[in-house]
């Protein structure tokens, strides 16, 4: 009876151990396997950096920009305020369906007006008229042959549409203003040290929550409340060896079998 009585005095406590989180005793777990985590850090940063470097193609940026205001000598301060307002307007209509059509047509683009879209971005500094126009593609050729074409049949548009002077084209696409832009080498390893942490870590957490075995005395008395009145030594043997007679001996003694 006592011992039944034991028993079920020491199974709550063991259900509060499967609920109760030691955080100072996770760290030293982690800490525990310190160089396993570091070494899959490593692993998984060098990983993405060669992905990175192999499978990561670059691409070419070509901009050009217009000037969207009033091309008369005399400009009022109304007209610079309207210009102000229909920039967004403007934006709108570079990148309408009729405009991305036509640019699709004379560059004999394999693509939809959808997919063209994707490739543009229009900018409109802040207190300033003008409107910067990004075209991003694999090749640059393409690039600023795009961004031009983009250019002549957007500032037509616009005309049509407004009904105002054309915008001023201050700068066309060139060879030589084309950027080339590369997911960064260093994001891509950093990304892949802090997956590499978190897979290790992770995996090293769960195998501690599971684990649900009492190592040593202190567990004993955390988690069951008894007292340890007395330890066994685990006893090992030496591999047996033999003696010039033939008979083996045992650690620890001169007795012989």
């Amino acid at each position: 009876m006592e011992q039944k009585n034991q028993r079920r005095s020491i199974a709550p406590v063991l259900y509060e151990m499967e609920d109760t989180i030691d955080l100072l005793e996770l760290f030293f777990a982690l800490l525990d396997h310190w160089k396993l985590i570091l070494l899959s850090m490593v692993i998984c940063g060098g990983l993405a950096g060669a992905y990175n470097h192999f499978f990561i193609h670059p691409t070419y940026r070509a901009n050009a920009e217009i000037y969207i205001t009033n091309t008369d000598t005399v400009i009022s301060f109304q007209d610079v305020q309207l210009s102000a307002a229909l920039t967004v307007d403007y934006e709108e209509i570079i990148r309408s369906r009729t405009v991305l059509k036509k640019v699709i047509k004379d560059q004999k683009l394999d693509i939809s007006y959808a997919d063209l879209s994707q490739l543009i971005t229009i900018e409109n500094p802040t207190d300033s008229h003008c409107l910067k126009i990004y075209v991003e593609c694999q090749q640059p050729k393409q690039a600023v042959a795009i961004a031009n074409s983009l250019v002549k049949y957007g500032v037509d548009q616009i005309y049509r549409v407004a009904g105002n002077d054309e915008p001023t084209v201050i700068d066309y696409a060139e060879a030589d203003s084309v950027e080339t832009i590369k997911a960064s080498l260093k994001k891509y390893i950093a990304m892949g040290v802090l997956v590499g942490m978190v897979i290790c870590c992770g995996f090293f957490v769960m195998v501690f929550l599971l684990d649900m075995t009492v190592k040593t005395e202190e567990d004993i008395e955390k988690y069951m409340g008894l007292t340890v009145l007395a330890t066994i030594p685990e006893y090992m043997e030496d591999t047996a060896s033999e003696d010039k007679s033939g008979r083996r001996k045992k650690r620890g003694g001169n007795h012989e079998k």
